[in-house]
């Protein structure tokens, strides 16, 4: 999840989630309190012309999952808003415009978030995290992160009640549950701290590599909870606490310390009722009529993807350049939309990605175009929800190879959008996605050339009958495993912490 589920998300829900949602009301006569914990708040904020701020919530991915539980539990958001002012009187206008939204700011000097941010979380542990080698170890944005996770508990230790649940959420803050847990206790308060996990977590061998893989293990372990979006996450984990600290599993369970921790697999997923409503808007539908008419007799191949280096995009390219050479009959009639949101801007080995990937789209464009004809569309940009469910839904192959992926929810928005066309899902064996999907889909290893080219060939002949059959599959499994089930399903299961 980018950092925390950063995919669309409506007011809609399963059946099953609402169900549950349901029971809940019946079973409970008074509100659960939960603290939720992200490295960024989930809004906007800006100055306006009279000074004052102005915040706005976004509609992201764990907004939504938190949304069919509003009717049984309250919630309180601590998170940086991205806005480090040094006045006391400023940091106060910022706290008065966020509580409106029931968030609290946590303060960090710039350059410390800097170092946090780029320095530890995305530049060292992020690639550990996704198997990459190479990283190298530096102690000061160890001791930024440290510092960072250290402020955060600060910040709950002081607000949160005993009786509250709180949820802390992914790489940036794996130490606040035990810096968390130690600020509480020397008040005399025994929390309920749950911790999601959005990215991948590696096999303990890899995971080693980390000098300082024991202290994040450690923090993570003073959770009363540990989720993950697949059981080979999970598993991973447990066998590290087994391997470098000594933990001792117990089926679910990891006892460490004489504590019982316990873990999970939790599905996270989206709400596929924003798209179909999208769908049915006019304008989306000129769109599609519009896009229609311009590829008409075309076949369309759609990526959507972080410009990130887990991603896959140049093993992707190289794929579909071997595709458009072994199968030159194909060429003129099948086109790439590729769409790369920028990401880490100000990273180097992103811009050098960036560099890489448009020389390669133009390497091909140049080999394969014609007067009237270009293989590959690149967007290097962010799209509109309307356009991008537009191209979604014309598109008759998704194609996604990504190295390492959490999840990879761009997989579940495309299914959402192939109702009409039964489009045919070609997926990295690598995305966690492809632990849940991959019998409706294509699998296929990413750094196999000649074998994403062979997918995509598999994917143009597939018949009508086969595509509908393997969508129905997809489709039955983005609508019972919406995001607002997940967040359902993870603070049902943490509030059993505290029974």
């Amino acid at each position: 999840m980018p950092s925390i589920a950063t995919n669309s998300a409506s007011s809609s829900s399963s059946s099953s989630s609402s169900s549950s949602s349901n029971n809940d009301n019946n079973n409970s006569s008074t509100k659960r309190n939960l603290i939720v914990v992200s490295n960024r708040l989930p809004l906007s904020i800006k100055r306006s012309e009279d000074g004052s701020y102005l915040s706005s919530i976004s509609s992201g991915g764990l907004v939504t999952s938190l949304s069919g539980l509003t009717k049984t539990t309250s919630f309180q958001w601590f998170g940086w808003s991205g806005l480090s002012p040094k006045e006391p009187e400023e940091r106060e206008e910022i706290r008065r415009s966020l509580s409106a939204h029931n968030t609290v700011p946590v303060f960090i000097d710039d350059r410390l978030a800097q170092a946090h941010y780029n320095g530890f979380s995305n530049s060292i542990l992020w690639p550990i995290l996704h198997y990459q080698s190479g990283v190298t170890f530096d102690e000061e944005p160890w001791n930024a992160y440290k510092k960072v996770n250290e402020i955060f508990a600060d910040n709950i230790a002081e607000a949160a009640q005993n009786d509250e649940l709180i949820w802390v959420h992914d790489y940036h803050l794996m130490l606040l549950p035990q810096m968390l847990r130690e600020r509480m206790a020397r008040k005399g308060k025994n929390p309920c701290i749950g911790f999601s996990l959005h990215t991948p977590f590696p096999a303990a061998e890899a995971l080693r590599v980390l000098p300082v893989a024991k202290e994040l293990l450690e923090g993570m372990l003073s959770s009363t909870l540990v989720g993950f979006h697949t059981e080979d996450y999970r598993m991973n984990f447990t066998e590290s606490c087994r391997h470098l600290i000594g933990a001792h599993p117990q089926d679910h369970m990891i006892l460490f310390k004489d504590r019982l921790v316990r873990t999970g697999k939790f599905t996270v997923g989206i709400e596929p009722g924003k798209f179909t409503e999208t769908l049915k808007k006019d304008e989306v539908q000129d769109r599609i009529q519009q896009l229609g008419e311009r590829y008409k007799g075309v076949k369309l191949i759609i990526g959507v993807d972080r410009l990130d280096y887990i991603k896959g995009l140049s093993q992707k390219l190289h794929g579909y350049e071997q595709f458009l050479t072994e199968y030159p009959n194909w060429q003129g009639k099948i086109v790439l939309i590729q769409v790369a949101v920028p990401s880490r801007e100000d990273v180097k080995e992103y811009q050098d990605l960036e560099t890489q990937i448009s020389c390669q789209v133009g390497k091909i464009n140049g080999k394969f175009s014609k007067p009237d004809y270009a293989p590959i569309i690149y967007l290097h940009r962010s799209i509109p929800f309307n356009e991008l469910t537009a191209l979604y839904s014309i598109a008759d192959i998704c194609l996604l190879t990504s190295s390492r992926d959490g999840m990879n929810l761009v997989a579940f928005e495309y299914v959402a959008c192939q109702e009409q066309k039964n489009g045919v899902l070609v997926l990295s064996e690598f995305a966690g996605a492809s632990s849940f999907m991959g019998n409706a889909s294509i699998k296929f290893h990413p750094a196999n050339t000649k074998e994403i080219s062979e997918s995509i060939h598999k994917a143009l002949l597939m018949s009508k009958e086969e595509r509908k059959e393997r969508y129905g599959k997809l489709r039955r499994f983005i609508d019972e495993n919406t995001s607002a089930k997940w967040g359902h399903d993870f603070v049902e299961t943490l509030s059993k912490g505290v029974q």
